[in-house]
């Protein structure tokens, strides 16, 4: 297992923009950046938790930063990596980088805050050792 703590060590995910991504204007809606900001923070955690660790708990956004900086457009291969930063008390910021394939400028640069819940009572709790551990904290 890789710790995905910058760009370069990141979790690496390929796809395509579809036709549903595609907005008015000709390009990746808006809102299709937050879906898929929250899908690749949601593969990361399943590719590095044990299932144990997902069962104890759930990911809740408190936050979503988005810079759009250049249009996506039907058909492109789009990578999109992620990475987390060290928790701050209960906060845990992720960052994902939107880019066509092979580009060396990304297209959107999204930061969430991400807070861990008890799966039971849905209160925010801090990530146990084991956890932080997965993120390279």
């Amino acid at each position: 297992m890789e710790i995905a703590t910058s760009f370069e060590t990141a979790f690496l995910h390929r796809q395509t923009v579809m036709e549903g991504d595609i907005d008015f204007m000709g390009h990746v809606n808006n809102l299709v950046y937050l879906r898929w900001a929250a899908e690749m923070a949601e593969r990361h955690w399943e590719s590095v938790a044990t299932p144990g660790m997902q069962a104890a708990g759930l990911w809740v956004v408190l936050r979503h930063e988005i810079d759009y900086l250049r249009e996506l457009k039907l058909g492109e291969d789009v990578e999109l990596r992620t990475w987390v930063d060290p928790v701050k008390g209960v906060r845990c910021p992720r960052h994902v980088d939107v880019r066509k394939a092979g580009s060396v400028k990304p297209s959107a640069r999204v930061l969430t805050t991400w807070t861990f819940i008890d799966a039971e009572t849905h209160r925010p709790k801090r990530l146990p050792p084991e956890m932080k551990t997965l993120f390279g904290m």
